[in-house]
C-alpha cells in the first residue's frame, strides 16, 4: 500500500503562527524533507518537537536528483512530510516535482495548510484582492526583467512578486517604467516579523523610498492595469503590444486574443491591425 505526501506550511516570520497539525506531523514522518534542515532544527526546538523519522535535505540544487528516491519512499508506504524554509511548499519554493511524480504515480497528497506570505501581502496591500496574479520572482537580468513587466502592463488583476532587498528599487523603478509611475502598490517587508512594514504608494514614489536601501523579505503588491474603453487604443498600439508578446514567445493566435482582451476588443480587430502593419511593412 502507498504511503502519504504532506506538504507543510511553515511560519513566515512568527514562530506562534505554525499550524497546530505541524508538530504532530513533524514528529510522526517516516521521512522529513526539508529546504534547510538547519532551519527545520531551529523550528523543531521552538515547537518543542521531536523527529523520530529520517531528514533529508530537498532544495533546488537537488531536487530533481532527489525526487526519485522520495517518490519510492511513498511508493513502499512512507509517509513523507515536505517543508520549506517559510510558507507553503510549491510556492516558489521546491515541491512541485515531488507533487508531480506522486501524483503520476497515483499516490495520496494532502497538506497542513499554513502562512502564505503571497495571501497576507495581498490582505494588507488595500489594493483589490478579488482577482490576483501571482508572478513570483522577476528574472536577475534587468533586460529581461523589463521585458517581462511589458509583458504583464495590460493585466488587469491585481499582481503579486516576490523580491530580494538587494533588487528591490531596480525593480520598482522597473515597475514604473512598465505599468506608469502612478500606478498604485504596496510593499511587504519582514511580515510577521518584528520589524514587519506595508510602504503603500505610486510605483516612482516606492522606487525613490527604496533607493535609500531595504532589508529583510520582501513582496510586492502592485495594481491591476484600469480597463481601457474600447476604441482607446490606436492600431500602432496594438500592433507593439502583439510584438512585445511575440518576442517573448507567445504564438501570434495566442497574443493577439490576450491583447484583445486587455485592450476590450474583439479579436478580428487586432488581427486585422496586425496583418495591416505586416503589408505595409512596419509590423
Amino acid at each position: 500500500m502507498s504511503g502519504t505526501l504532506v506538504l507543510a506550511g511553515t511560519p513566515i516570520g512568527d514562530v506562534a503562527d505554525a499550524p497546530p497539525r505541524l508538530a504532530a506531523e513533524l514528529a510522526g514522518a517516516d521521512i522529513v524533507a526539508a529546504e534547510d534542515t538547519r532551519r527545520l532544527r531551529r523550528l523543531t526546538q521552538a515547537l518543542g518537537v521531536r523527529i523520530s523519522g529520517r531528514v533529508v535535505s530537498y532544495f533546488e540544487g537537488n531536487e530533481a536528483a532527489r525526487t526519485p528516491e522520495l517518490a519510492d519512499a511513498l511508493a513502499e508506504g512512507s509517509r513523507v512530510l515536505l517543508v520549506t524554509d517559510a510558507g507553503m511548499p510549491s510556492v516558489s519554493d521546491p515541491g512541485y516535482r515531488l507533487v508531480a511524480a506522486a501524483v503520476e504515480r497515483g499516490i495520496r497528497v494532502t497538506a497542513v495548510p499554513g502562512p502564505s506570505a503571497v495571501l497576507t501581502a495581498l490582505a494588507l496591500s488595500g489594493l483589490p484582492v478579488d482577482r490576483f496574479c501571482f508572478e513570483g520572482f522577476l528574472p536577475r537580468k534587468a533586460g529581461e526583467r523589463l521585458a517581462r513587466l511589458r509583458e504583464a502592463a495590460g493585466e488587469r488583476r491585481t499582481l503579486v512578486y516576490f523580491e530580494a532587498p538587494h533588487r528591490l528599487a531596480a525593480t520598482l523603478a522597473a515597475m514604473a517604467e512598465a505599468f506608469g509611475a502612478d500606478r498604485r502598490a504596496a510593499v511587504c517587508r519582514e511580515l510577521t516579523k518584528t520589524y514587519e512594514e506595508v510602504r503603500r504608494g505610486p510605483l516612482e514614489e516606492l522606487a525613490a523610498w527604496a533607493e535609500e536601501g531595504v532589508r529583510g523579505e520582501i513582496t510586492v503588491v502592485v495594481e491591476g492595469a484600469p480597463a481601457e474603453a474600447p476604441g482607446a487604443v490606436d492600431a500602432a498600439e496594438l500592433v507593439r503590444r502583439v510584438a512585445v508578446r511575440e518576442a517573448a514567445g507567445e504564438r501570434r493566435k495566442e497574443a493577439i486574443a490576450e491583447v484583445a482582451r486587455e485592450a476590450g476588443l474583439p479579436k478580428r480587430e487586432v488581427f486585422d491591425a496586425v496583418v495591416a502593419a505586416k503589408n505595409s511593412g512596419t509590423g
